[in-house]
């Protein structure tokens, strides 16, 4: 059956070397026949797929632009269906004239994430593939773009089709013994059954973990540099940044609100915020400033405690130090460049926490920060060969469900219920693992998360 067909453009509206239009559906290649020649006015060539043509794209007579033009067959296509590309001039007008001719002749506009849709319903990924896309497209650090392409190369699929796979035959042998109690006994089963979930649960469990990794991946650490006025937070935030984005004088006060910067570091993405400078003040706009420090380090990660080795501690640190007490949280002795009167030692004994010597104005001691934090928010090293991190909320969210029903079937087996019961509760734990690949899901829920997809994808 043909599907109608749609076109959009697939490459960032803005002045660019090359611009692609892509059409997919059942009507494609009748579209490009209409509008694409060859450079000797020959029709262009559909025999066969994967192939690449040079020619003109014309609406009737009117030359549009030069272009090459990629031919896929479905089901050898990104959605599986009958697919054409278009690499044109990176024009936005021309690639808007293009698409203009490409809906004239056939097609339409295809929605927000349609091709990936496609490609989904068309069975040619699953859900949590299709999500990767998305993942791939948004990633703003190594370890996110890492875990989003182990993802669109179906690891996590891998790892829930597995356990679907053990559960279902457990469901299916329960069924079978009460249908054929004759033929198949179920004595002694809830104790191999037991001796089975055991892995499972570890599995998962060890799955939902490392949501917390995966949330750093995705969304990067919130963090927050906390430290008396003048401590040299705002040269710290310039040195991270690699620019001047903060202004630095050596007029205490001088950031009254916050800034933020994207940070990427060592792979990691921070989402800093420099904040006004921690200490009792009457004025009323350095007030609201430290107000909007202290509301933005109760909901920080991570906060980098500044302080300065040249100046005594006194009680706007101690006010700092409580703040940070029993939070993630790396002290920073900065401006060893000068005279302490501050020691590491004791810092450490003060606040509790790691302390690193910095100096913001000669960027020393800047790499051990990095290494500081690499190591708090991932645990040990991080291999995409063979390890899955849930990065979607979603999935974790499933996950959660899946484990909490196959922990009842342990509570099941050790309060000695019969059979039937086991058989509920893996059935569960079995759909909830099913809407993580897309097995019956919602269509509003398929919708839902297209619609988050970009323009062309």
């Amino acid at each position: 059956m043909k599907t109608d067909t749609i076109a959009a453009i697939a490459t960032a509206m803005t002045s660019s070397g090359i611009g692609i239009i892509r059409i997919s559906g059942g009507q494609a290649f009748e579209v490009i026949e209409k509008i694409f020649k060859k450079k000797n006015g020959g029709k262009i060539d559909l025999s066969r797929s994967h192939t690449v043509q040079y020619g003109y794209i014309c609406d009737q007579d009117e030359v549009i632009d030069e272009v090459l033009v990629l031919i896929m067959k479905g089901p050898h296509s990104y959605t599986a269906e009958d697919t054409v590309e278009i690499d044109c001039h990176g024009g936005v007008l021309m690639m808007k004239k293009i698409l203009e001719t490409v809906i004239q002749y056939g097609a339409r506009p295809a929605e927000p994430g349609e091709f990936t849709k496609r490609a989904f319903l068309n069975g040619r990924i699953d859900l949590s593939q299709a999500e990767a896309v998305i993942d791939v497209i948004n990633a703003q650090n190594e370890y996110a773009l890492k875990s989003s392409v182990s993802q669109l190369k179906g690891k996590m699929s891998e790892k829930v089709k597995a356990l679907r796979e053990k559960i279902i035959y457990e469901i299916a042998y329960i069924e079978s013994a009460l249908d054929d109690p004759e033929h198949i006994s179920l004595d002694g089963y809830g104790e191999e059954l037991a001796k089975k979930l055991e892995p499972m649960v570890k599995e998962l469990e060890r799955l939902i973990a490392s949501a917390d990794n995966g949330k750093v991946m995705s969304e990067g650490v919130k963090t927050v540099i906390l430290g008396k006025p003048n401590a040299g937070k705002s040269s710290l935030m310039n040195v991270l940044v690699g620019e001047e984005r903060a202004i630095v004088t050596d007029i205490a006060g001088t950031t009254r609100d916050t800034l933020e910067e994207h940070i990427r570091l060592r792979g990691i993405s921070l989402n800093v915020v420099d904040t006004a400078g921690i200490r009792d003040t009457e004025d009323v706009v350095e007030k609201i400033g430290v107000t909007k420090a202290r509301t933005a380090a109760e909901d920080a990660d991570l906060i980098i405690y500044v302080v300065d080795a040249s100046v005594p501690l006194d009680e706007n640190d101690r006010d700092i130090i409580e703040m940070i007490r029993n939070r993630k949280a790396v002290v920073l002795l900065n401006k060893t460049d000068l005279e302490q009167v501050v020691s590491v030692e004791e810092l450490e004994k003060q606040t509790g926490h790691r302390v690193i010597p910095v100096s913001a104005k000669e960027e020393t001691g800047i790499e051990e920060l990095e290494k500081e934090i690499q190591s708090m928010f991932y645990q040990g090293d991080i291999d995409f060969n063979d390890e899955v991190y849930v990065t979607n909320i979603r999935h974790k969210t499933a996950l959660t469900e899946s484990l909490s029903s196959l922990k009842l079937v342990q509570k099941s087996i050790e309060d000695g219920m019969p059979e039937d019961f086991y058989s509920i509760d893996l059935m569960n734990a079995y759909e909830q693992l099913g809407t993580i690949i897309g097995e019956a899901v919602e269509d509003d829920l398929v919708n839902e998360i297209f619609s988050k997809f970009c323009m062309g994808k």
